[in-house]
């Protein structure tokens, strides 16, 4: 939990602690447990703090953006790889991530349109087409595909996109959902995916190389569980074709940490609230997914104030923030043996999707500090 490098801070205390040791291991975890031949890429949308992305890019195959500012992002970080996604890119977007020489999952016929005619001057750009597919999906926290989304290409209209001209379809991008617990269905639906793509291919008259199943590796934010991804490491994709992963939350999630000192401690109505500066406009996930998300205690014994401590034994308490809104709560009724005004709360598991999400302007309380080890 970093505690003695969080204690030496000034108080209050409100950080981000970002391990990039933990997250070059993570890093070569998850490559032992892909099949040996996969492409591994990291989704800087999960965090794309400088020191972060570099230190993913060192160790990944590439990186994954969904903007022009990750894409800045991923060409500073000296990224091996790029491929750039998401459905609402602009022209300047499409033609920044031609001049990176990223590959582009195109989401909509539309889009292929518009590259086509940016790059018309030039050799066609390959590219990958999203694809929503019928049928159900994944069990996760969020689907993206099976389902109406603005996410990619419906499977009936592919015809249309395969005969824009001035682009070159090289393969398909095939994401289907977030934070999917259930390892033996998630190299099911790889199996699937692969199949599914050799035979569009074939029928369509596509040159197949490549075949990107996107992330979605889960984490459990309540415990320790995780998606185990020891099934996916049978699976061999045709000679010729490259698999892609992109996972984020997976590889970051637990390399980073955010603490916040307890400014408050108060008993209203029969509930007792840790008041902590920071809150949801650091970390925003509980918020928005409606759970609470564990803490541990970083005792603090220093009290250089003349009046009495503010102290809680064996109760529940709820970690709120600062904001000026009742929704700013991070936990809700977990038990603490003892609690003290000036004792730190460190949230793990947060190195993904935390600060990143985050509404961090409402009502302009100071950003957090970053620390990097």
């Amino acid at each position: 939990m970093h505690a003695d490098l969080l204690r030496s801070r000034p108080a209050p205390v409100c950080a981000y602690v970002y391990d990039t040791a933990a997250l070059r291991a993570r890093a070569a975890m998850v490559r032992r447990g892909l099949p040996p031949r996969a492409t591994l890429l990291y989704a800087v949308k999960a965090n794309g703090h400088p020191a972060v992305v570099r230190a993913l890019a060192e160790v990944c195959d590439g990186l994954e953006v969904a903007s022009g500012g990750e894409l800045a992002l991923a060409v500073a970080a000296g990224a091996n790889r790029i491929v750039f996604g998401g459905p609402g890119k602009t022209d300047a977007e499409l033609a920044a991530a031609v001049e990176a020489g990223a590959l582009i999952n195109v989401e909509s016929v539309h889009e292929l349109r518009r590259l086509a005619e940016i790059t018309r001057a030039a050799a066609p750009p390959t590219v990958c087409l999203r694809v929503n597919r019928p049928g159900g999906g994944l069990p996760g926290s969020h689907a993206m595909t099976g389902t109406p989304t603005p996410f990619g290409i419906e499977e009936a209209q592919l015809g249309d996109a395969l005969r824009v001209p001035g682009v070159e379809v090289i393969g398909f991008h095939l994401h289907a959902v977030s934070n999917n617990l259930d390892g033996a269905a998630h190299a099911a639906f790889v199996r699937e995916a692969l199949a599914w793509s050799a035979a569009t291919a074939d029928k369509s008259g596509i040159d197949l190389r490549v075949v990107n199943v996107g992330g979605g590796f889960g984490i459990d934010y309540l415990s320790a569980a995780e998606m185990d991804l020891s099934d996916l490491s049978e699976i061999g994709p045709p000679e010729g074709v490259e698999l892609i992963f992109e996972p984020g939350r997976y590889l970051a999630a637990d390399a980073g940490v955010y603490a916040a000192t307890v400014l408050d401690l108060k008993t209203t109505h029969g509930r007792t609230f840790a008041v902590l500066r920071g809150g949801t406009h650091h970390f925003r996930l509980p918020a928005a997914w409606g759970y609470s998300h564990p803490f541990t205690i970083i005792p603090v014994d220093d009290w250089p104030h003349p009046y009495p401590r503010p102290e809680v034994t064996d109760t529940e308490v709820d970690a709120v923030g600062e904001l000026c809104t009742p929704r700013d709560v991070l936990t809700r009724g977990q038990h603490v043996d003892r609690l003290r005004a000036g004792d730190i709360l460190a949230f793990a598991r947060t190195g993904a999707y935390g600060w990143d999400i985050s509404h961090h302007e409402f009502l302009r309380h100071a950003p957090p500090e970053f620390l990097i080890t």
